[in-house]
């Protein structure tokens, strides 16, 4: 690292993070990438993690080797807590101060349960690597505790799971839930019958996947519904226990309930002490950068953006790398001296969703598909997407192995929460 070259200071490793570092790897300045994961995660695939079709290492890259031959690059693993705009130093956890000539926050998204705090425990959401093995864990415990349970009630209780939101995570996880319990478990256990699971698909608004066109978004409601997926539309949830969840008046009895509803921003707003918009964005500039900071640029999920039709910008993979690009590129006009870009705009590359089993939705404004074609476009793009050969060649495989046998090879109960499965039936006995 040279000192005498100016500084930009990345913060959050996603697609938008990590796009801005590349765009400016050939730009006179020292880059320092800061996250408090050592990996990039390719987020649209962790449901597969969660649903033991792929093992976390499969959707996962060390930020290190992605960054390997970017000589301007430094790879920090640490977590912002903070930022000086006056000082134009950031804050972090280990208590070094980064200090920065630019800086581009990428810190993405969370899940906003709407002010229940006591809900995560209970439906946890699917954010990181932790919470896709969370899931699984607990996913596959049910199974196995359904299997030693003698209760009828309890039984069917372990064998209930609740998706709470109908966006494009909580239906391809309700398909997902659907082939494991339906078709890769079905002759697994001898005194359970995994084909009798309830996977329930709970929406409060009036359709699911409410970003894509109605008609798509029937034919994904017909494509669950024939999986043996039951789709609730208009139906909020009012109540999440330790025993399932209250739902529009009714009680539906579940020992898995998942978290598949609204995001919010990471704190930016309040880190930068500005207003927050919807969600806990920040509004920025027509080239994303703060308004009063031109030295700072808010990319990806945290980033409030009017798009081309006057809408606001979804939290969506091409997103974040088309801004993280721009910026870069921004960043090293800038720095050399030439001729800046012109307002970000956002090129619109089509919407994709998958169902289940060689289903799925593709929406690319000018043609619109569904079923087996949509579902090979989802899966070439989902390959291309994702970073190193490795993580290719190994999806590509799981991929074509699953279709052909209904196997899933990442079916392992890990961790202390094996222990809590024997703990689990003696207490329920007890209730009982």
């Amino acid at each position: 690292m040279r000192n005498d070259l100016p500084r930009v200071v990345i913060v959050g490793a996603g697609f938008g993070g990590l796009m801005a570092a590349r765009a400016l790897a050939r730009a006179p300045v020292d880059v320092v990438v800061i996250d408090r994961h050592n990996y990039h995660l390719f987020q649209p695939l962790l449901y597969q993690v969660a649903t033991a079709a792929l093992s976390p290492a499969d959707i996962a890259e060390p930020i290190r080797v992605v960054l390997r031959c970017q000589r301007n690059a430094t790879v920090l693993l640490d977590e912002m807590i903070g930022i000086d705009p006056e000082g134009r130093a950031v804050k972090t956890r280990s208590g070094t101060a980064q200090h920065y000539d630019w800086l581009i926050l990428a810190t993405g998204s969370r899940y906003n349960y709407f002010g229940h705090a006591e809900w995560p425990s209970r439906a946890p959401g699917l954010k990181s690597l932790d919470d896709a093995t969370l899931i699984r864990r607990r996913a596959l415990l049910a199974f196995e505790e359904a299997e030693g349970a003698s209760d009828p009630a309890l039984r069917q209780r372990q064998l209930t799971f609740v998706l709470v939101g109908a966006g494009p995570t909580g239906v391809e996880m309700a398909g997902a839930l659907a082939e494991l319990a339906h078709a890769t478990l079905s002759r697994d256990f001898r005194n359970i019958n995994p084909q009798t699971a309830r996977i329930i698909l709970v929406e409060a608004g009036p359709r699911v996947l409410a970003g894509f066109p109605e008609k798509l978004s029937a034919f994904a409601v017909r494509s669950l519904e024939r999986m043996g997926v039951e789709v609730l539309l208009d139906t909020p949830i009012e109540a999440i226990d330790d025993h399932g969840v209250t739902a529009k008046g009714g009680r539906i009895e579940a020992a898995n309930v998942i978290w598949c509803a609204g995001v919010e921003a990471s704190p930016v707003a309040q880190w930068l002490d500005v207003p927050a918009a919807k969600g806990g964005q920040v509004a920025v500039a027509p080239d994303l950068s703060v308004p009063g900071h031109p030295e700072i640029f808010v990319i990806g999920d945290a980033a409030f953006v009017i798009g081309p039709v006057g809408t606001p910008l979804p939290g969506l993979a091409p997103v974040a790398k088309q801004q993280g690009h721009y910026v870069g590129k921004l960043i090293a006009c800038r720095v050399r001296g030439d001729p800046v870009p012109p307002s970000f705009r956002y090129r619109d590359e089509g919407a994709l969703a998958t169902i289940g089993r060689h289903s799925a939705i593709a929406d690319f404004g000018w043609i619109r598909l569904t079923g087996f074609v949509a579902w090979v476009l989802w899966g070439i793009v989902h390959i291309l997407f994702l970073i190193g050969f490795r993580n290719r060649a190994s999806v590509f495989l799981n991929w074509v192995w699953a279709w052909v046998t209904y196997g899933r090879g990442a079916r392992l109960i890990t961790g202390e929460m094996t222990t809590l499965a024997v703990e689990s039936r003696s207490k329920e006995k007890q209730e009982a």
